[in-house]
């Protein structure tokens, strides 16, 4: 027998080596064109896809997000409001957090037998009943030699509200909307004491005007629907706006005082203005009622009329605002849903603080 010839170690060995060596340049190369993907393109290079410059509505966000890339850029929208976790940006107990809302909740009835008397009594009471007491509640002091005004439109000055301390530092804002009133010395004296005004009236001739150095006209109307798609279309300006667009359009983001006189659209402006959320950024409301008839666009029988009002001025209450002023017009027809009963003013002027405002 011949002797037997070892196994040659030599080979496996080798092809062992060159498998290690063929798998590191791979993962080398791998790594490489990663790299390459992350740098932004030299000059000369074949461009890649488009991508839009952020528009004027976008903002760059504080920072990357933890494990991204230096050269990466999140931007996030500006023109709407992230909803906020409560404990993180919000108040406690107050999470900031928008809810499209369609309709107001009703209160229930006044009484098991859902009578207008019932309702009515309601009513009555609570549009008469002040729920915290002002202590300077007049616009006298604001213009020195200004006239007593033609109709009781109060605004509250108490230090702890802060539309004094607003107005003598010449940052206060006054909106006032109303339908052809000649009455307009409430606006004069807040202006005359440094307060920002805007008047809109669809009845004047121009469409903005400077009628002093504080008090701006408008030949705007405050809707609470938005214009019709086939109207708008036809009229590139239109003259309707709900508050909220408007306050978008201006840039306002706060008014300190509202005062309205819509000889009845009152109740659906209202309503508006707590199914879009608008009641935030007004610190003070000054709205004058109408109740010998149910308003514009509202419906049903007279006891469920009065359980709206009554439900409308209790989403106010529901959003921190407090009746500081009631009166009561004695010189206006005294009807009530057309019926002289409960010896109630077909026209009242309420007054209302934000509690919340600072």
């Amino acid at each position: 027998m011949g002797r037997e010839v070892p196994p040659r170690r030599g080979c496996g060995t080798l092809r062992r080596y060159l498998f290690g060596a063929a798998l590191l340049l791979g993962l080398r190369l791998c790594a490489e064109l990663r790299r390459a993907a992350a740098r932004p393109p030299t000059r000369g290079a074949p461009p890649g896809p488009a991508v839009a410059p952020p528009g004027p509505h976008w903002q760059r966000a504080s920072g990357p997000p933890r494990g991204a890339s230096r050269r990466q850029v999140t931007y996030v929208r500006s023109g709407r409001r992230a909803p906020m976790e409560p404990g993180c940006c919000a108040p406690r107990g107050h999470p900031r957090r928008k809810v499209t809302r369609w309709h107001i909740d009703l209160q229930p009835w006044a009484g098991p037998t859902q009578s207008l008397e019932e309702e009515a009594l309601r009513f009555l009471r609570y549009i008469s009943t002040t729920q915290i007491a002002c202590d300077h509640m007049s616009t006298d002091n604001l213009a020195t030699g200004s006239s007593p005004t033609n109709k009781p439109w109060s605004v509250c000055l108490d230090d702890r509200f802060g539309l004094a301390h607003q107005i003598r530092n010449k940052q206060c804002r006054l909106y006032s909307l109303g339908l052809g009133s000649d009455d307009t010395q409430f606006e004069v004296n807040m202006a005359n004491g440094g307060c920002e005004v805007h008047r809109f009236d669809p009845s004047i001739k121009s469409a903005h005007s400077l009628e002093s150095q504080h008090l701006w006209y408008h030949r705007l109307s405050v809707d609470w629907r938005d214009p019709h798609p086939a109207v708008a279309a036809h009229k590139l300006h239109s003259n309707t706006r709900k508050l909220g667009a408007i306050l978008n359009e201006f840039g306002h983001h706060k008014i300190d005082v509202l005062k309205a006189d819509l000889e009845s659209a009152e109740w659906k402006v209202l309503e508006n203005l707590i199914l879009e959320d608008v009641l935030e950024q007004i610190g003070q409301l000054i709205f004058e009622i109408h109740l010998h008839w149910p308003g514009f666009e509202v419906s049903g029988s007279d006891s469920s009329v009065v359980r709206f009002w009554y439900s409308l001025l209790k989403e106010l209450e529901l959003k921190d605002f407090r009746l500081f002023y009631s009166y009561k017009d004695l010189s206006k027809p005294q009807l009530f849903l057309k019926k002289d009963i409960f010896n109630a003013s077909s026209c009242y002027t309420l007054s209302w603080v934000n509690m919340r405002w600072r």
